[in-house]
């Protein structure tokens, strides 16, 4: 106590404000649980006491936002609370605002959780629509009479406690604080209010995915705070559905994702899939996901540097897909892409920062007897993937940053042959078959090489005019490329010499391409450039000592749809809810399209076939058909393939509106398998 009195004023009303309005949101938290906790499915100890500790970080927040004008004002001499009344009630004032809108959130909270069983979102403005049936729906259902009461009570008791906490402190003995002293609180203070609102010492601040650490649904509930997950679904799920339009395009995408039990009324996209190309006896999956390994950089597309020796190796002894794209560029959409079979049409941010859509029924659940694991060299928090890959896969085993012993190469993590070391280690002592994903990140700004790099040399008899004839941005980009190329090479040096080698299938494939120019060695008149296809267009590899033959794939083949084609190779039955479909499945061959997506408030989007890619903003205007082969790629087509056009135009929008209405009813345990 004796430390306390020698702080400024303000610090001790910060300091014991602070702490008793936490702990109000703890005990709130606690009554949460207590009123809604499912004693036939209760809350293991650990889950429970994780979920009070990350809510209590993220309760710690709001109390942080809520003081930060005191914090930063209350000190300046003519409106601190502690020399003028005058500002005392102002800031008295100011604080009960806050506190009494902090208690309507809980309010209407808890009476949101008791009535639809979920925390309350941004999508309960719904509610507002119908404002007079709403107001009578709640008149009937709760006693508001004394809700109220006590919304009054406990914004009096807090006035009064306040205020009382206001007199106290100010009738304390002041301390004398010299400027240097003062600077000194002052920047130590900010620094442990920026730690509590930051809430980690990591990379990333604690984020709404840090709630979905637990297959128990209510775990993740309990977890969250009122206020801050309802502004999270406010700024990151705005993007709604038109059931109107589904519907309209529904005989169209039933077709197209062979739905046999068509029901236009209910919607139903659900179909039970058979493997029709198998290899091995339930073997392992090991799925590599390469940085922004576009097409036309790689070995693959003859490219004359030779920057990726080790996948063309793969890519001649496995079944190669030329044409195989992403359908936007970031890496977070591609893995959302990956995870639900859905390209990611959300249009502020990215689906895996909508806490309303991650938990999406995966292909990957329907891999039973199967240890998950996932491997990435930073944090998982990055694009909130984590509860995105916590949500929609059961057991998953999540490896990043913190997890390992190799030592951190930059901001993207550990370097990318470490990130393949350590998880070829966790690999080769797994019992069960598993199913892994490797995500890597090393190909990208800085374009860091490790000091320990596994006898990896860089070129540098290569120039930067050479370089960017053939692709790249300059000679640092180039090695970065061949770095990670000579990482994957030293990867299945491991493997192959471990025993679960014989029973895997690896599968390589690009996170997405580049934008740029495709190089001069792409075959004049693609187009690829022009029409910006590069930045989408990705190798995609399977190879297994399981697979006898080798074969190249030119047919039209998207992201969406790895994870059925795997499934089929691993011998797997599958709840198909989404778009994807077997690449080797030929009942598709003849409508193989990969759809597009350039996000912005009217995206463009479009969709590649066999010789077209139609393009169209999501209004309507700047509709074009172009040929991607031709010399002139840019001229439009539609006049002379007006029956192309209303096909691919009705497919684009079927895809778009279709991939919007999806994720809202693709909750793994809404299913009935």
């Amino acid at each position: 106590m004796h430390i306390f009195f020698k702080l400024p004023k303000l610090l001790r009303f910060l300091l014991l404000f602070i702490t008793s309005l936490t702990l109000l949101f703890v005990v709130m938290r606690f009554a949460f649980y207590i009123v809604f906790n499912d004693p036939s499915s209760p809350l293991i100890m650990f889950d429970l006491m994780k979920s009070m500790w990350l809510g209590m970080r993220f309760d710690l927040r709001m109390v942080v936002l809520m003081i930060l004008p005191l914090f930063l004002l209350g000190g300046i001499k003519w409106i601190t609370p502690f020399k003028y009344n005058l500002a005392r009630y102002v800031w008295l004032g100011y604080l009960s605002l806050i506190f009494s809108v902090y208690v309507m959130f809980y309010v209407f909270d808890f009476g949101h959780y008791a009535y639809l069983n979920t925390r309350l979102d941004f999508t309960a403005l719904r509610f507002a629509e119908n404002a007079a049936i709403s107001a009578e729906m709640v008149w009937e259902s709760y006693p508001v009479i004394w809700i109220s009461l006590a919304i009054i009570a406990v914004n009096g008791v807090f006035i009064f406690l306040s205020n009382k906490l206001f007199v106290v402190i100010q009738k304390q003995e002041s301390v004398q604080v010299t400027p240097l002293k003062g600077t000194a609180f002052g920047i130590g203070a900010f620094l442990i209010l920026f730690v509590a609102g930051y809430s980690t010492l990591s990379q990333y601040p604690l984020r709404w995915s840090d709630a979905a650490f637990s297959k128990h649904p209510f775990a993740t509930q309990l977890t969250y705070n009122p206020i801050h997950y309802f502004f999270d679904t406010w700024k990151n799920g705005r993007v709604s559905y038109d059931e109107k339009k589904v519907k309209e395009y529904y005989s169209v995408m039933a077709d197209f994702m062979g739905v046999k039990d068509k029901n236009e009324t209910q919607l139903n996209f659900k179909r039970k899939v058979l493997p029709i190309a198998p290899v091995g006896d339930k073997p392992n999956i090991v799925i590599v996901i390469l940085e922004s390994f576009a097409a036309y950089k790689s070995s693959v597309s003859g490219n004359p540097v030779d920057p990726s020796p080790n996948f063309n190796d793969l890519a001649k002894n496995g079944l190669y897909f030329k044409n195989y794209f992403t359908p936007a560029t970031g890496t977070a959409r591609s893995i959302y892409c990956t995870v639900t079979s859905l390209p990611d049409v959300e249009l502020q941010g990215t689906s895996s920062r909508n806490p309303l859509i991650v938990n999406q029924h995966s292909i990957a659940q329907d891999f039973k007897g199967y240890e998950k694991l996932y491997f990435i060299g930073g944090s998982a928090s990055w694009g909130n993937i984590r509860g995105m890959l916590n949500q929609s896969m059961d057991n998953l085993k999540l490896y990043e940053e913190g997890s390992y012993e190799s030592p951190r190469t930059d901001v993207w993590g550990i370097s990318d042959i470490d990130l393949f070391r350590e998880a070829h280690n966790v690999l080769k002592d797994t019992k069960e078959p598993f199913f892994s994903i490797i995500q890597t990140s090393g190909n990208h700004r800085p374009y860091t090489i490790p000091d320990n790099h596994y006898g990896f040399e860089v070129r540098e008899d290569v120039s930067h005019d050479e370089v960017l004839k053939y692709g790249f941005h300059s000679v640092d980009e180039y090695n970065s490329f061949r770095f990670m190329d000579h990482a994957i090479g030293h990867f299945m040096k491991l493997a192959r010499e471990s025993e679960y080698y014989k029973n895997t299938i690896f599968v390589f494939w690009g996170d997405h391409g580049i934008s740029g120019s495709t190089g001069e060695h792409v075959t004049k008149g693609e187009g690829r450039s022009s029409l910006d296809l590069g930045a989408l267009r990705v190798p995609f590899v399977i190879y297994s000592p399981l697979i006898k033959e080798a074969k190249v794939y030119e047919k039209v083949v998207s992201e969406v749809d790895a994870l059925p084609t795997i499934a089929s190779l691993a011998n797997i039955s599958y709840t198909a809810t989404s778009l994807g479909r077997d690449m080797l499945d030929e009942r598709f061959d003849d409508k193989r399209y990969a759809f597009t997506i350039t996000h912005s408030s009217n995206p463009l989007i479009g969709l590649v076939g066999e010789k077209y890619y139609y393009r169209t903003r999501a209004d309507g205007t700047e509709a074009m058909l172009y040929d991607i082969y031709s010399d002139t790629p840019l001229q439009d087509h539609s006049q002379e393939n007006s029956e192309l056009v209303k096909k691919m135009k009705d497919l684009t929008y079927g895809i778009f509106e279709t991939s919007k209405y999806i994720p809202h009813f693709n909750k793994r345990e809404d299913l009935k398998y």
